[in-house]
């Protein structure tokens, strides 16, 4: 094949690691964004939507040298004005970004959002996996208090079991704060300097930047490594101690199952006190990630503010949850079951179907039609087939009379009824479905 026939082809796909969602995948990422925006809005939650281009300068201050993410993930690009600018690679700090931007620390605190959109990393991908995937987050801006940590989890948590989770478990741990966070480095430091000689080329060079990306890395050496590494739990301040303490106390009165994963840090430089991952067995054992965040409070700082925002928020990741099996596809609000098929018989009936419809839209009924097919016998076929109690029949005749047959599919009998009176009849009728 040659060169352009390739590109062609190619041009013809889309682009490794992305996929187009269509038709009921379409409207089980929708249900399960309804049920997670219901959930997060009764617990006081308000929502933000921030651009999906970000100045390069904000991921690589917050997310930190050193990651994966900065390292190899992250897709960025020059304009041709010649800024940097990066697609983002998660959402938090373009929501801290948005919170100083927009003077959100003159609010009351804390400042309750929830988000959602794709973020876009240069990924391997593999299945539930993609480089550009979706995420609903929830975040809590401007108050360092314990109980927000619950309530970020309580609140993923609520949305994971409403939409089918089942047998969920929240691995957590606390990584300290500015006071405990140079001893425990230093520990750590120690450790891996033993280990120096058995620990790969990419953990080796962690160790200068950052130590506590190693005990992120998926490196099977590196991970035997890490089980004899210190815990950062041992390190805690006084007020770190209180901190963590607090927030396991409002996990055990919720009845939320968690373990402490002292190996626990997250891949993301801005974390602080509490990290946590929401995990589900799959069918062979292993355990997966569906949702996880932590607190950020010097994340502020890190990308230009004056001082430090104390913050948490949390992430679920939409594809890896609408492809479990246990997904419970929720309905979103735009998908109503059809009360009525409207079946259109020749040229005249179409001509003035549009009108009709309109009709039955302002009245609030939901309908189901065949556009294209003309027979009658088939259109009934297929309502009898979604199972819709009722069938409007318009051909020429009728829409010449301003009328339309109203069959009932339960027992066969139909009515004649004006068009003007369509709304109250089928009103009626729906009224009556209910007793």
């Amino acid at each position: 094949m040659s060169k352009e026939n390739t590109q062609n082809v190619n041009s013809l796909q889309s682009p490794k690691g992305t996929r187009d969602i269509i038709g009921d995948d379409y409207y089980k990422f929708q249900g399960l964004f309804e049920k997670a925006q219901e959930v997060s809005v009764y617990y006081g939650f308000k929502p933000i939507e921030t651009p999906i281009l970000e100045h390069e300068s904000t991921f690589t201050s917050a997310v930190g040298v050193g990651t994966d993410i900065i390292d190899k993930e992250m897709y960025t690009l020059k304009t041709k004005g010649g800024d940097h600018l990066a697609m983002r690679p998660e959402q938090t700090a373009g929501l801290m970004r948005a919170y100083i931007e927009h003077g959100m620390q003159s609010l009351p605190q804390p400042v309750l959002l929830y988000h959602s959109g794709p973020v876009f990393r240069h990924d391997n991908p593999q299945k539930g996996r993609y480089r550009q995937f979706y995420q609903f987050d929830v975040d809590a801006l401007g108050s360092d208090c314990s109980i927000l940590d619950a309530l970020i989890i309580k609140t993923i948590y609520t949305v994971l079991t409403e939409a089918g989770a089942k047998d969920l478990v929240v691995n957590i741990n606390s990584i300290g704060d500015k006071e405990s966070r140079p001893a425990y480095i230093r520990a750590l430091t120690n450790y891996y300097k033993k280990h120096l000689k058995d620990l790969p080329l990419v953990d080796q060079e962690r160790l200068k930047t950052n130590p506590l990306r190693i005990l992120d890395s998926k490196h099977p050496v590196t991970k035997e490594i890490n089980q004899g590494a210190p815990d950062a739990v041992s390190f805690l301040s006084s007020s770190g101690k209180k901190h963590f303490k607090e927030v396991l106390q409002y996990l055990d009165d919720m009845s939320i199952t968690y373990e402490i994963d002292k190996l626990l840090v997250r891949g993301l430089s801005y974390y602080t006190h509490t990290v946590f991952e929401i995990m589900e067995k799959n069918e062979d054992g292993s355990m997966v990630t569906i949702a996880a965040g932590g607190r950020y409070d010097y994340l502020g700082k890190m990308i230009g503010s004056k001082k430090d925002i104390p913050a948490v928020g949390g992430s679920l990741g939409m594809d890896r949850i609408v492809e479990r099996p246990w997904f419970k596809n929720l309905a979103p609000r735009i998908m109503k079951k059809p009360k009525v098929f409207f079946v259109q018989l020749g040229f005249e009936a179409k001509l003035k179907s549009l009108a009709v419809l309109e009709i039955l839209r302002k009245a609030r009924i939901p309908v189901e039609q065949s556009i294209s097919k003309d027979s009658l016998g088939s259109q009934l076929s297929i309502a009898e087939k979604l199972g819709i109690p009722y069938v409007l029949i318009f051909g020429q005749k009728e829409a010449m009379e301003h009328s339309v047959i109203v069959r009932d599919m339960e027992n066969r009998s139909q009515e004649t009824v004006k068009i003007d009176e369509l709304s109250d009849y089928i009103k009626h009728l729906k009224d009556h479905q209910t007793k």
